[in-house]
């Protein structure tokens, strides 16, 4: 279980960045230094200056069309960024595509879910495991020993991920048929499946009630915990982000105008104004 409100201590890294005090020792897992993207005349980001350690949970959030999604796919590389870079345990992405820095060890969801509906649960996470499958084109065809050992270490494997969220027992089911948390917890495992040492989450809670989100909100930190690695989530539910967040980031019109810690962020003007909008004086 996670401590709700547990307090963390944030220590600022080079280039205005901030990672959780326990870590200030560690190289950050994924860095980002002043990046920007610009799509035509319009820019979309400016100026991301951002940092993430190896085991933390840290949070993104903004008003919509503030860039956050923008964010995620200069991450995942589905954008190449106009300037700036992007650092995944000290190594520049520059130039990677999206199957690069996948193995390279960035995984995401989405905000709107992308499972293959006609597939199986367990065809589903396997596809995730594209990245540890050893055998060729040609052994598959064949069907040789060690397509069959790849197969069957492939299937023990779905079933241990899928064992963390208790849905071994719709290994044989239609994604498409499974009610819509159950979908939402898959696309995870599918994520999971990959080996990433950076878990994005792209709106997890999007379309859940109040009890799917804080089961979710459990789920998020025994992932963390049970495989040691960063999660950053995009997310619009305060009670979640304030609940399980060490470090935040608050996006708007492009530009990051605060970072902290839940309650350093709760009570920053700037952004109580980017939510609410500029109140005005009494008299």
């Amino acid at each position: 279980m996670f401590e709700r409100g547990r307090k963390t201590k944030l220590a600022p890294l080079p280039a205005t960045n901030f990672v959780p005090e326990r870590d200030v020792d560690k190289q950050p897992i994924l860095e980002a230094h002043n990046l920007g993207i610009d799509f035509g005349g319009l820019t979309a980001l400016d100026g991301f200056n951002f940092a993430v350690s190896p085991t933390e949970i840290a949070g993104l959030i903004g008003p919509n069309g503030a860039g956050k999604t923008t964010v995620f796919s200069l991450l995942s590389k589905v954008y190449q960024p106009t300037r700036g870079a992007m650092l995944l345990n000290g190594r520049d992405t520059m130039g990677m595509s999206t199957v690069q820095v996948n193995r390279a060890g960035i995984a995401r969801t989405f905000q709107n879910i992308r499972l293959f509906n006609n597939l199986t649960v367990e065809d589903n996470v396997k596809l995730g495991l594209h990245n540890h499958i050893k055998y060729g084109m040609l052994s598959g065809i064949l069907r040789t020993p060690n397509y069959w050992k790849q197969e069957k270490s492939a299937a023990m494997r779905v079933k241990e991920l899928l064992s963390i969220f208790n849905m071994e027992h719709m290994v044989g089911k239609r994604a498409g048929s499974l009610p819509y948390g159950a979908q939402r917890r898959l696309e995870i495992i599918r994520a999971l499946a990959t080996g990433p040492k950076v878990l994005l989450l792209d709106e997890p809670a999007a379309g859940m009630n109040p009890s799917e989100t804080s089961e979710l909100m459990e789920n998020i930190v025994k992932v963390r915990d049970a495989f040691q690695i960063a999660i950053v989530l995009i997310e619009h539910d305060m009670n979640l982000v304030m609940g399980i967040c060490e470090g935040i980031c608050v996006l708007n019109f492009g530009k990051i105008i605060a970072k902290g810690t839940p309650g350093e962020i709760q009570n920053n003007p700037l952004v109580i104004e980017a939510y609410l909008g500029r109140q005005k004086k009494d008299g």
